[in-house]
């Protein structure tokens, strides 16, 4: 498995050996608990304090105290839905409000929660009532790219939230108008299990984790060191380089869809706007998971959806969201780009996908 050949990045990204290297003094020699007043605790506490720093900076936050550390975007999404149900309670039983096209790890508690859907129309999200509580709705759709504008929003929500995780560390997006934001390490070349949830007013949210003064008493729990000093290498590194790594991006996007021109029957899902790091395609009368074991066994990694529901056989909930027809959905694909790969895998693999599609048609496979 060639590192170049991974086009899954919108489901995890490689971590990038500078981050690594800053990531192992806390693992070897660093390993005091950043809670504790002596050396080995202040010098935890030294590094935890530099990537809330440079996290901040990366995402355009005001003050680092506006970033709060958790497990990754989908506990931050547990967090600020919680609390704007428990806000709500008693409000107006529309006061909460999600996109169809959310991740499930913000799908699965709105609906819990009673909160309503958007509608879509051409992509296009359109609310029920003149008044909200709490929106969220996604900057950027991990499985067909586009790109939504949660400001739209604004003016008849008080409280406006956003699932940055496929924008932070790629896009230069800052985060005016919203009030809560939340990402993972893991998407921007940082390790797993470390994300983060930006508040505007730390005042205003309420804890999530009872049982210690960490993260200015908000979650309790011994602090992960090194995978926050490891979010904080990544973010300094995005810093510098996420726009080049764009420019890179779209040349690699524009090449693989050079490649599969010659295809028969196949459209590129997303509309107009969408990031150019997730390009998803559907090819008619196909099955995506097909394709993408095929694509495995020449050494390609690619997805045909989301990682979370990778294993469930149940159509996505985006693609249906799109009303897109069965023999069109069942056959999508989805190849994420990232700063590992290049110009000539890129090449390589829009061919390989070519020659993929037009052999499973040859043989009738569907």
């Amino acid at each position: 498995m060639k590192p170049e050949n991974y086009f899954d990045n919108a489901a995890t990204t490689p971590v990038d050996p500078r981050v690594i290297r800053e990531m192992l003094p806390f693992l070897e020699t660093n390993w005091g608990n950043a809670s504790s007043i002596h050396g080995w605790g202040r010098e935890a506490m030294h590094g935890v304090d530099q990537a809330r720093q440079r996290v901040a900076t990366l995402i355009h936050a005001a003050d680092p105290s506006q970033i709060a550390f958790t497990s990754g975007a989908t506990e931050s999404n547990n967090w600020v839905l919680d609390w704007a149900r428990r806000s709500n309670a008693g409000g107006p039983q529309s006061g909460l409000a999600v996109s169809p096209f959310e991740h499930s790890a913000m799908l699965e508690p709105a609906a819990r929660a009673g909160a309503e859907m958007l509608e879509s129309r051409d992509l296009m999200l359109l609310g029920k009532s003149d008044s909200y509580f709490f929106v969220s709705i996604m900057a950027v759709n991990n499985e067909i790219g586009t790109e939504f504008e949660p400001g739209d929003f604004r003016d008849n929500t008080e409280f406006l939230h956003s699932d940055k995780t496929q924008v932070v560390g790629k896009l230069g997006y800052g985060l005016d108008p919203l009030d809560f934001a939340s990402f993972s390490a893991h998407k921007f070349y940082g390790p797993k299990g470390i994300g983060g949830l930006y508040v505007r007013d730390p005042q205003t949210l309420s804890p999530f984790i009872l049982g210690g003064e960490q993260e200015g008493g908000l979650r309790g729990g011994t602090l992960n060191v090194p995978g926050i000093v490891g979010m904080g290498a990544a973010a300094a590194i995005a810093q510098d380089e996420w726009q080049g790594n764009l420019a890179e991006t779209q040349e690699m996007r524009a090449i693989v869809l050079e490649a599969i021109r010659p295809c028969s029957d196949y459209q590129i899902n997303g509309g107009e706007n969408v990031s150019p790091y997730i390009l998803s395609v559907s090819f008619k009368d196909l099955e995506g998971e097909t394709i993408v074991i095929e694509m495995d066994q020449q050494g390609f990694a690619i997805s045909s959806g989301a990682a979370c529901s990778s294993r469930s056989t149940d159509p996505s909930h985006v693609l249906t969201a799109l009303k897109m027809p069965t023999n069109w959905l069942r056959g999508t694909i989805r190849i994420s780009l990232g700063a590992f790969n290049t110009r000539e895998s890129a090449a390589v693999l829009g061919k390989s996908l070519t020659e993929t599609v037009k052999r499973l048609r040859n043989l009738g496979i569907t």
